[in-house]
């Protein structure tokens, strides 16, 4: 890609690309761990909540204790040293920023940080999937307006499955899906941060101890995080959700190409160009050998009888009639190659996917019978979980969104497993938020599409 090359011109020029980082949790953290070891990147600003936290986080990466101390924002802008702020405004005004990652998670404070990041013209690399499924498409669209890039994070997974259904367009194969793997059982629809530990072998004392946070990792288990994460490929790629949503099939990467093609063909599909979640353990709860837990994959059409033959030539595995091959990477490396997407927006002006229609939605659904008056409490909780659907199928249902589905009161019980509506609940604090006013704005400037 020549990346780093033209990163060791900068770092030789003395013009480094100047980040700032919102966010000092875990995908943060392994973007700092790089980030030292980069030629041509400076590490300008990092906001966050917890002051101490962002120190720990530069400790932890080996950064030296003088880099975030006492470091102002002239000096951070001269290169000396990295500036430290509770205040994420304070961090988009600093002037002089190249490119901003927004890492915090949360969806209200991803939308109001890349709309001003936009005001200031920096580029924006979007880790917070949860703020890019929520409005991405129309922010993509208000940053290449004012000439910024808005960017997936590449080393999530979203982003590595655009660059796999890329190669494959831009290699003349036509994609038939494209997803992700992941550990799945559908009780785990019902999971709850009192339950989630039990499912990863963990006590509660022992990931309290670790630091891990139940409600994001129950996000991971009860199938919110892969519809969320599926609803951003598809608004990227154009590809589509089944309209009954993810299936989460348990595949071996040795049966990629003969189950994730349509049914007609013997596969699983229930159309062409698919986005779609594989399991790494049968419904039996039996674990499969060569499971692609951590990986993604995309599964591609030979276009004549002459590929074909090339597949057999050079021993792809594909289906039984030897028309569809895959291609699959097992890992992926989360903050660890965040830098791909610094150096992408900063030196060549691409974003390493981007949504660009609204097309996957992800509505807030019922884990259990509901009553009128309770209250939702959002992704990873107790109430919902968050189900994939084409954005048309959300639009009619007028469905809550999953990023906004926290604090809503509900005015109507609700029955296990269907969405919660906007007709369902009580919202007035939530319609005050930027987020819920340019989710509306989305939604309008979709709606005939």
């Amino acid at each position: 890609m020549n990346l780093h090359q033209m990163l060791l011109a900068r770092a030789e020029k003395n013009k480094p690309i100047r980040v700032g980082l919102i966010g000092a949790g875990k995908f943060g953290t392994m973007f700092l761990s790089q980030a030292r070891h980069t030629p041509g990147i400076h590490l300008m600003a990092i906001a966050d909540l917890s002051l101490k936290r962002a120190r720990a986080a530069l400790k932890e990466t080996g950064w030296p204790r003088e880099q975030g101390e006492a470091a102002t924002p002239a000096k951070a802008r001269k290169s000396d040293g990295t500036f430290l702020t509770e205040d994420s405004e304070q961090l988009i005004n600093i002037g002089g920023l190249d490119v901003v990652i927004e890492a915090t998670g949360d969806p209200e404070a991803g939308i109001r940080h890349a709309l001003a990041c936009i005001k200031q013209g920096c580029h924006i690399i979007m880790v917070n999937v949860e703020a890019d499924v929520l409005a991405g498409p129309l922010l993509a669209e208000k940053a290449r307006r004012a000439g910024c890039v808005y960017s997936m994070a590449y080393g999530d997974q979203p982003a590595l499955i655009c660059e796999q259904v890329d190669w494959a367009r831009a290699s003349g194969l036509t994609v038939v899906a494209a997803g992700k793997g992941t550990l799945y059982m559908p009780k785990f629809h019902a999971s709850t941060p009192d339950t989630v530990w039990d499912h990863y072998g963990l006590t509660p004392e022992r990931a309290k101890k670790s630091g891990l946070n139940s409600k994001m990792f129950n996000s991971f288990l009860d199938g919110t995080k892969s519809g969320i994460e599926m609803a951003a490929v598809a608004n990227a790629t154009g590809l589509t959700p089944a309209p009954g949503g993810l299936t989460f099939p348990a595949v071996p990467t040795g049966k990629l190409a003969s189950t994730l093609i349509p049914k007609k063909h013997g596969g699983t599909l229930h159309h062409k160009g698919q986005v779609e979640v594989i399991s790494s353990r049968a419904r039996s709860g039996k674990d499969i050998d060569s499971d692609l837990r951590w990986g993604v994959y995309v599964t591609f059409e030979a276009p004549s009888g002459y590929v074909k033959r090339c597949f057999s030539d050079y021993g792809l595995i594909t289906d039984p009639g030897g028309r569809y091959s895959a291609l699959w990477r097992p890992y992926h490396l989360i903050g660890l190659e965040l830098g791909i997407s610094v150096a992408m927006a900063a030196l060549r002006g691409e974003p390493t996917g981007v949504s660009r229609d609204f097309i996957g939605d992800v509505a807030a659904t019922a884990k259990r019978p509901l009553k009128k008056g309770e209250v939702l409490d959002g992704e990873g909780g107790y109430t919902v979980w968050g189900r994939l659907m084409p954005a048309t199928d959300s639009l009619r249902l007028n469905a809550v969104p999953i990023g906004l589905a926290h604090g809503l009161t509900l005015k109507n019980p609700i029955k296990k497993g269907q969405p919660v509506t906007w007709s369902d609940v009580e919202g007035s604090s939530v319609k005050k938020t930027i987020a819920y006013t340019v989710r509306r704005e989305m939604e309008k400037r979709w709606a005939g599409a």
